[in-house]
């Protein structure tokens, strides 16, 4: 299996696509490095040009026959076009783009290479804030009408889908030979689980702007600023959802406990239990609907993420929630 997902190399872009963007930059490409980090395919380049300054090149293009990659590029661009003077230096400025050939191109501000992981403690504490930072800043404050207000609702009912589907056995037997006892817990378990999950339903207000994919492939820091790309499932929504699937990536990457992440952004916006409650549960049953999944064509590594994230997210659920210690999880691959 490939260690990484295929990307094309700056020679495979259309010659067209390549003169288009150097037009935009008003500066030829004298070099360009393929961007890997994320688990998508998109089209990803590091761009050094003629006249010293640098871009990012990102794009959307005809997938390879058979690949499951999908490239949401029109919705990342709106939400840049319509973000970008709300959150300000949270994200990296979009210079342009243009459709050519069936390409989608973004040239935005490159931000630099990856900062993160590892994440050490005192990197995660200054992510953290200024993650709280960017929460606080448009908390109940009027976002566009078009931006979804449930999309984290949607998180409120993978449990019950995995009881209702009789699919609880699959979760199960990612623990291998431990999936006797991994059943057994979830049995347990799945009562709080779903309670908890449904509240995401009735989150309360007020809600800020959700990045809603905030993980290490998708950020920078810079200093302490943390900055945020790939935003094509923005929307409004808790702040508590948003740093609930943040503190668990990190975990899931070898950083600190999700309760310490959690304590650090609490420094500068407090959160509710309830909420937070709901956003962890609902989290983790997402990954154990996804994780026990086949692979998917072109995300070679989708699944080994999803179960390192289930890993980290049902381990605090349980803390959290006062469950039995789910050592089966120690049998889960990563």
């Amino acid at each position: 299996m490939p260690v990484r997902e295929e990307k094309p190399t700056w020679s495979e872009v259309p010659l067209s696509v390549r003169h288009e963007a150097e037009r935009r930059l008003r500066s030829r490409v004298v070099r360009a490095r393929r961007a890997f980090g994320g688990y998508a395919a998109s089209a990803t380049f590091h761009l050094v040009l003629a006249n010293g300054r640098r871009a990012f090149f990102k794009a959307g293009y005809p997938p390879p026959p058979g690949s499951a990659a999908i490239f949401p590029i029109e919705a990342e661009e709106k939400r840049y076009r319509a973000l970008g003077p709300i959150v300000g230096r949270s994200m990296p400025r979009l210079f342009g783009s243009f459709e050519l050939e069936r390409w989608h191109v973004l040239l935005m501000e490159d931000v630099g290479v990856a900062t993160v992981p590892p994440w050490t403690q005192p990197k995660t504490r200054a992510a953290a804030r200024s993650y709280a930072r960017f929460h606080r800043r448009t908390l109940g404050k009027a976002l566009p009408r078009w931006l979804s207000r449930t999309q984290h609702a949607e998180f409120g009912h993978f449990w019950r889908r995995l009881e209702t589907e009789e699919r609880l056995h699959g979760t199960a037997s990612l623990a291998g030979r431990d999936a006797g006892e991994a059943r057994e817990w979830i049995d347990v378990a799945l009562p709080v689980l779903v309670e908890r999950e449904r509240w995401l339903a009735t989150a309360r207000r007020p809600f800020s702007l959700l990045h809603f994919d905030t993980r290490s492939d998708n950020v920078r820091l810079v200093g302490d600023r943390l900055v945020m790309f790939d935003w094509p499932f923005a929307s409004v929504g808790p702040a508590e959802f948003d740093v609930a699937a943040f503190a668990q990536s990190v975990t899931a990457e070898g950083g600190p406990a999700p309760e310490r992440v959690i304590a650090w952004y609490a420094d500068i916006l407090p959160l509710r239990d309830r909420e937070l409650d709901a956003s962890i549960a609902g989290i983790a049953g997402y990954f154990a609907y996804r994780a026990p999944q086949p692979p998917l064509p072109g995300l070679p590594r989708l699944r080994s993420i999803q179960r390192r994230q289930l890993k980290a997210t049902l381990a605090w659920a349980a803390r959290r929630f006062s469950l039995p210690e789910p050592r089966w999880l120690a049998a889960v691959a990563g």
